[in-house]
């Protein structure tokens, strides 16, 4: 009993961390009127139109019965909309999740009643992650996947919704494929076999469709070219031009799915489930910011992610298939003037009552009509516009689209998200790990100048490094090679770093400098560290560097006097050389503050030169970058 009152009490101090409530819509509908719920009831009767027909074709995109499309519908907006954060998402079958699935059993080779027995556990399971995600706050690791992984991802799932209909347009039978590559190849093949009639449909279809949508937009479209081709199909037959139609739905065998998984069945499906949670997270965190940033709300993804969980757990039971927010339905639910997340509810309450008076009517609908609503969705989501700003904005950004694309392509959509994202953060590491060293000097008038390469120290010097940048493991072994090759010049005697600009020291960096000391003492030089910020000195104390290096040589930084820090490690180095006329590499501003700068500092030249009056050419500097 005690074991289940301290999960309970975890899970509640998890809610309450991460701001999620148990029913956002319930608190809302305290404030409810009448005309309020006439908006919900016109949005939900709008949603449902477009979700009737949708539902059946994402059905048909992942290779599922129609059915499941419209109970996955019904059940995740029925009870979703409770839980979710944002009052437009329309919960329910989407492309993506639709491509998934069909990618996942492809890849997994289950097919026939085995699929349909894992479906309701692939969906559950994916809901239990969901519900577990908002909890853990995984929401927050959205933001480390790059937007130009998003477009390269739904590219691919769009190119796979229009190769994988083909077959239906030109009413021929091919083998699935996870690949997008064999798919076409498929096609191809079997397109000498080509059913006319289908294809003349297909045709009449398209035709139509483009027409409605252009020229009458506020008419549903989509249901409107179902009826009409429906009508079409049964005059084809009766002249013996018959196409294949959808199979019935009988309501009569309905019920709530008996989900007993064995252990097998869960460890098989729990990589794809897991997959496809992730893929939900990031569509309707996208949708969701796009739609409050319209509407001038906010999103709470925490909140999002516990009702796509809840939504998906309702659409297992109710015999669904996977459900994200749609980003066509939802924009329609804000633009029918939704006030709250129940027109979701009068949605899902609509499609069921459709159900129950039209399912009878479904089997007259023609394969090669519905096939053609979903290649134009297909097409729909290929955005021109943001393919042109990934793939010219930067080489890393290209890199990453096409990798992303070609992973969709010729392997499968889990796969393209999981290596476009390991490529982008690869390439950012990348980036920020490659710090680039620069010496300067000055020149017979006095100003600062980038020191020609090859040129030789003809004194004893002192350089100054400036390391400006990341210092964490990827870019730790690039400094150490920098800093040695500045130390590779035999006359130089003394390097001081300049850390105030250095970020994210870790054991690496540490191990780095370790290196560097170890090659400048058996060298006979020294190494002395200015700047130090109160984390840096923390890690080097913590590591034992402090005493490796020796507290002596090591100066903080001051905030106040930016340059005491500099002057302090200067006048070490002058006892270090003592008895000898070093060249110092630094210009330094000595005006004295009250925190403290040293009284026996440099004074501050006339113009421009080194401290101690050498003269400004013998002057040089190192920054790196």
């Amino acid at each position: 009993m005690k074991f289940f009152q301290q999960i309970r009490q975890t899970f509640e101090a998890l809610a309450e961390k991460n701001q999620i409530a148990f029913s956002p819509l319930l608190k809302q509908l305290r404030h409810y009127s009448k005309a309020r719920a006439v908006d919900d009831a016109r949005a939900g009767l709008n949603v449902a139109m477009m979700a009737f027909p949708q539902g059946m074709a994402y059905a048909l995109i992942a290779g599922l019965p129609i059915q499941y499309g419209l109970f996955g519908f019904v059940g995740a907006s029925l009870l979703g909309a409770f839980f979710g954060s944002s009052r437009f998402s329309s919960y329910g079958p989407s492309n993506a999740t639709a491509v998934l699935m069909l990618t996942a059993f492809i890849g997994l080779n289950v097919s026939g009643e085995e699929m349909l027995v894992a479906v309701p556990v692939l969906v559950l399971l994916a809901g239990v992650f969901l519900i577990l995600g908002a909890f853990a706050n995984v929401a927050k690791l959205i933001q480390y996947i790059s937007r130009t992984v998003i477009t390269g991802y739904i590219t691919a799932a769009a190119l796979q919704i229009i190769t994988n209909q083909a077959k239906n347009v030109f009413g021929v039978e091919t083998p699935q494929s996870a690949s997008l590559f064999s798919v076409v190849w498929n096609t191809l093949v079997a397109i000498p076999g080509t059913h006319f009639p289908a294809l003349a449909l297909s045709l009449l279809t398209a035709a139509t469709y483009f027409y409605l949508s252009k020229y009458w937009k506020k008419l549903p479209g989509v249901a409107i070219t179902i009826v009409l081709m429906s009508v079409a199909a049964v005059i084809m037959s009766t002249f013996d031009m018959g196409v294949a139609t959808l199979s019935g739905i009988e309501l009569s065998n309905w019920k709530f799915a008996a989900i007993n998984p064995g252990f097998e069945v869960i460890s098989q499906l729990a990589t794809p489930a897991l997959a496809l949670a992730f893929l939900i997270t990031l569509e309707s965190s996208s949708i969701g910011k796009s739609l409050a940033s319209r509407s001038g709300s906010t999103l709470n993804n925490n909140q999002e992610m516990l009702g796509l969980g809840v939504a998906n757990i309702s659409s297992s039971l109710f015999g669904g298939m996977a459900a994200s927010a749609s980003l066509t339905r939802s924009k329609l639910n804000m633009e029918s003037g939704a006030w709250s997340a129940m027109s979701n509810v009068f949605a899902a309450v609509i499609v069921a009552l459709l159900l129950v008076g039209v399912s009878p009517l479904v089997r007259f609908i023609p394969v090669p009509a519905l096939a053609v609503v979903v290649i134009y969705i297909g097409f729909s989501l290929i955005n021109r516009h943001a393919i042109r700003i990934v793939s010219h904005s930067t080489k890393s950004d290209a890199i990453t689209f096409f990798v992303t694309l070609i992973a969709g392509v010729f392997l499968s959509l889990d796969s393209a998200i999981y290596m476009g994202s390991a490529t982008a953060i690869l390439l950012f590491l990348r980036k920020v790990a490659e710090p680039e060293l620069i010496e300067y000097s000055f020149n017979e008038e006095g100003h600062l100048t980038q020191l020609d390469p090859g040129t030789k120290r003809s004194d004893p010097e002192v350089s100054i490094v400036h390391v400006e940048g990341e210092l964490f493991f990827g870019a730790a072994e690039v400094f150490y090679n920098q800093t040695r090759r500045v130390c590779e010049d035999p006359n130089l005697k003394i390097l001081i770093l300049k850390l105030r600009n250095a970020h994210r020291l870790d054991a690496s960096a540490v191990m780095a400098l370790e290196e560097l000391l170890r090659f400048m003492n058996e060298k006979n030089r020294y190494l002395l560290i200015c700047e130090a910020r109160k984390d840096a000195i923390r890690i080097f104390k913590n590591s034992g560097l402090l005493e490796t290096i020796g507290r002596d040589n090591i100066f903080p930084d001051n905030v106040s006097n930016p340059t005491a820090s500099t002057a302090a490690a200067l006048k070490r180095a002058k006892a270090l050389l003592a008895g000898q006329s070093p060249k110092v590499s630094i210009y330094v501003d000595t005006e004295k503050h009250d925190t403290g700068e040293p009284d026996d500092a440099p004074p501050p030249p006339e113009k421009p030169q080194p401290p101690g009056g050498a003269a400004p050419d013998s002057q040089k500097e190192a920054g790196a970058n």
